[in-house]
């Protein structure tokens, strides 16, 4: 059992329910219910007050489902036809969503394919709902992490030098913080590779790099590429934590299997806000092109209006990436002049310089 803001209580264990109630609670007002077997509850259930509980995905007698909402409770039900837990109470990590051989067999595969074809009402519930459940478990996730977020370019492939790179960052930002990333390919797996990595000395590096060189992307069969991921994951198992925030509005690119946790959303403004939020640390941004550069400016605003105490850092790597080829350090710089961001934005050139950086929070 959670308890939140104000009178809000999570239960998301019937162990939490039955201690409250042991504990001779007379009323469930604010309580949020989620995934609970309680049809053989129906004695506590009657004994207290229910006004203002809210019972999310519960599995109810129909006495008692008709009983809790007589006397003001509200009752959302499991949406039929869907194939995720919309009211799952933790994050989804690699195994949850590459859970079959074939990859077009897998959740993440069956719930793209259901998130383009739904439509209905029902659908949109359950992806807000859906959304909400995973913001609850993320904010559980976080909690006690200090998190460093990582952007880059989904077309970087594995055995290049851009990917080798963000490995090694991962790896550095990993001794001091927990990376996050927007989960998917490219610099986002490399970096949740570092994450994995972490702990271990740059031979681990190197051959995880030569074992992932030979399916240097998802694209044109996606199990193969996951089963290198798993081949490297196998062969040095226990790796470190590290956060992949992906989503299925971009369901044609699968999420990387080296974030130790995965918060997938369905909405992608609701998931960009989230990895920026969760990001104290700051963000660290590598080459990448038109989604790069809208994260840039995302942040730079956050910050822009930002107070001293609030501002976090970041640090573009790229010095003629970033002035040249896409001159967004121009006007980041001019935004931050005479700001309290100002002393808190970098160019730098290469990634041990940005994990020297972030480390030390500047």
């Amino acid at each position: 059992m959670r308890r939140t803001r104000g009178r809000v209580v999570d239960v998301d264990t019937l162990e939490d329910f039955d201690r409250r109630v042991a504990a001779g609670v007379r009323s469930l007002s604010g309580w949020r219910m989620r995934a609970l077997d309680l049809t053989e509850r129906s004695s506590a259930l009657r004994s207290v007050e229910v006004s203002g509980a809210l019972f999310l995905g519960c599995s109810l007698n129909l006495a008692d489902e008709s009983s809790v909402r007589a006397r003001g409770a509200v009752v959302f039900p499991e949406v039929p036809g869907i194939p995720i837990d919309t009211y799952r109470t933790t994050l989804y990590t690699p195994t949850d969503l590459f859970d079959a051989a074939d990859y077009g067999d897998s959740l993440d595969a069956r719930t793209y394919a259901w998130s383009e074809r739904a439509t209905s009402r029902d659908a949109a519930l359950a992806k807000s709902l859906h959304d909400h459940t995973i913001d609850v478990a993320l904010a559980e996730w976080v909690a006690g992490r200090r998190l460093v977020g990582v952007m880059g370019g989904h077309g970087v492939v594995r055995g290049s030098r851009e990917y080798a790179d963000g490995v090694e960052l991962g790896q550095r930002l990993s001794a001091a913080l927990t990376v996050a990333t927007g989960g998917g390919p490219g610099a986002m797996e490399a970096v949740n590779l570092g994450g994995y990595l972490a702990g271990r000395g740059a031979d681990a590096r190197e051959r995880a790099l030569s074992m992932l060189a030979a399916v240097p992307s998802f694209a044109p069969r996606v199990a193969a590429w996951v089963d290198a991921a798993f081949a490297v994951r196998r062969e040095f198992p226990d790796g470190g934590d590290s956060l992949g925030i992906p989503t299925w509005h971009y369901g044609h690119e699968p999420p990387n299997p080296f974030a130790s946790a995965i918060a997938k959303y369905f909405r992608n403004a609701r998931r960009e806000a989230i990895l920026l939020e969760v990001c104290q640390a700051g963000i660290v941004f590598l080459p990448g092109s038109g989604g790069t550069v809208q994260e840039i400016f995302q942040d730079a605003c956050e910050n822009f209006y930002a107070d001293e105490s609030s501002v976090a850092p970041m640090i573009l790597v790229g010095r003629e990436y970033w002035t040249e080829q896409y001159p967004a350090w121009p006007l980041l710089a001019a935004l931050a002049a005479g700001r309290p961001m100002q002393h808190h934005v970098h160019l730098v050139d290469t990634v041990q310089e940005a994990a020297e950086l972030a480390s030390r929070g500047t």
